[in-house]
């Protein structure tokens, strides 16, 4: 299948080939669910911690006799009912929240989200993305000349300038191909890929 193709001007420059099997898969919602949930999961660190009753610092003294008082029963302080006392089922610090994703899962969801962005016309193939210096104002109008605000970068190889340049802009990300993840292809509304990059996913994922 065909992509089309603009230049750093924003022009048309005809058009790219790309892979029908990753640009032109049927969208799965389901597997793309998983896939996001998945990469979520596992960029969790799993290091929450929480006392239970045995690691609260509370008097075991039993704070009132058992009966007579009108109260309740109460054996200790530490009691999961009782304010400050242990929770019943603590988190502990290494709980492991990690998903397992099959490879071939994986670049079949990754596929089915590029398709739907193509679809949607979010994505956007550039012949090349780059800047002279390392000053943000220089790829603010260089955007703005694209008519891009919210947008996702991909290139093949980490430019220094365009990545210091894009620091400072809250609502632009720039990564490698082989770094793009399926969390940052769904939230952002566009996404720019230089045609080297396309190419890298069709390798990787294809």
């Amino acid at each position: 299948m065909e992509l089309k193709l603009i230049n750093a001007a924003g022009a048309a420059a005809g058009t790219v080939d790309a892979s029908a099997d990753l640009f032109g898969r049927e969208y799965n919602e389901a597997l793309v669910h998983q896939v996001v949930t998945a990469y979520q999961a596992n960029a969790r660190s799993g290091n929450r911690a929480q006392k239970g009753r045995s690691d609260v610092q509370k008097s075991t003294k039993k704070p009132w006799r058992q009966k007579g008082t009108g109260r309740a029963r109460a054996g200790m302080a530490s009691s999961p009912l009782w304010r400050g006392g242990g929770k019943i089922f603590p988190n502990s610090p290494d709980e492991n929240f990690s998903q397992k994703v099959n490879k071939k899962m994986y670049r079949a969801g990754m596929a089915a989200i590029l398709s739907q962005l193509v679809r949607e016309d979010r994505l956007t193939i550039i012949d090349s993305m780059t800047l002279e210096a390392p000053k943000t104002k220089l790829l603010a109008i260089k955007l703005k000349a694209l008519g891009l605000e919210n947008v996702l970068i991909i290139t093949d190889s980490l430019d220094e300038n365009l990545l210091l340049s894009s620091r400072n802009l809250p609502h632009v990300l720039v990564l490698e191909a082989r770094h793009a993840d399926p969390v940052n292809l769904v939230r952002f509304p566009k996404v720019i890929v230089t045609k080297a990059a396309l190419k890298q996913f069709e390798e990787v994922l294809a």
